[in-house]
Parts: C-alpha cells; structure tokens; sequence
C-alpha cells in the first residue's frame, strides 16, 4: 500500500500531464512555496498558488504544449516526498530531455513546499532561455 503522500504527488503529477489545474489547485497550499534553479526566464522562487500557476502556464507556453513529465519514482514519508522524473520538450528548435529530482514537502494533505533539482541545469536554462 503506497503511502498517501505518495498519492496525493502521483495524483497531481496525473493533473499537472492532462491540464487539470482544477486538482493541482486542491492540492497546494495557498501559501505554497516553488523553487526552481538557474537562471532562465523561470528560475526562482515563487510565493503562492497565483505565482505559481503563472510559471506552470509560462512552462506550457514557452514549450509550445509539448513539455511533459515522466514520473520514475516515488518515495515518501510523512513530511516529504522525492520524485525521479525525466523532463521532455521542444522549444524553438532545442530539445530538452533531463532526468531531475523534485522533492516536496506535505502538510495536512496539501503541498506546501518544492525544491527542483535538474540534472543538467545548464542545459535547462539553454532551453528555457
């Protein structure tokens, strides 16, 4: 039996693939905390569910609908939760394919907290731009 943290991230991994922004937003906190590495156009940290749904959608846009995540592995515990994913897109005529780690961390049922941790964040900021 999966942990319910596991659950609740596999669950908005599934919401996030087909545009559900609807559960994503019963899945983070309002006061949700985004940090994502380097420096490209979508680098930072980013302060709430408004914020944060901006850089979702600019993730979307900039990729031309083609950005997708494939989950690996999920491993949680009562705080936090790791994840193994492969980032995929095409943009302006580069590819990004990139294993990376995200890991977050769970209060009382919602996402309150992540970190992105790309393996080649070189490479993400060439293709984010």
């Amino acid at each position: 039996m999966a942990h319910p943290n596991e659950d609740l991230i596999r669950k908005g991994f599934a919401a996030f693939a087909s545009g559900d922004m609807a559960t994503l937003n019963d899945l983070f906190d309002d006061d949700i905390v985004w940090h994502a590495p380097g420096r490209n156009q979508l680098a930072g940290t980013f302060l709430g569910k408004e914020a944060v749904f901006g850089e979702l959608q600019k993730v979307g846009e900039l990729s031309g609908g083609t950005f997708k995540l494939e989950l690996h592995t999920v491993l949680a515990d009562d705080e936090h939760v790791a994840v193994l994913v492969r980032a995929m897109g095409e943009r302006e005529g580069r590819t990004l394919d990139d294993n990376s780690v995200q890991i977050f961390h769970v209060k009382d049922g919602k996402v309150t907290e992540q970190w992105l941790y790309p393996g080649d964040v070189y490479a993400s900021d060439e293709f984010w731009g």
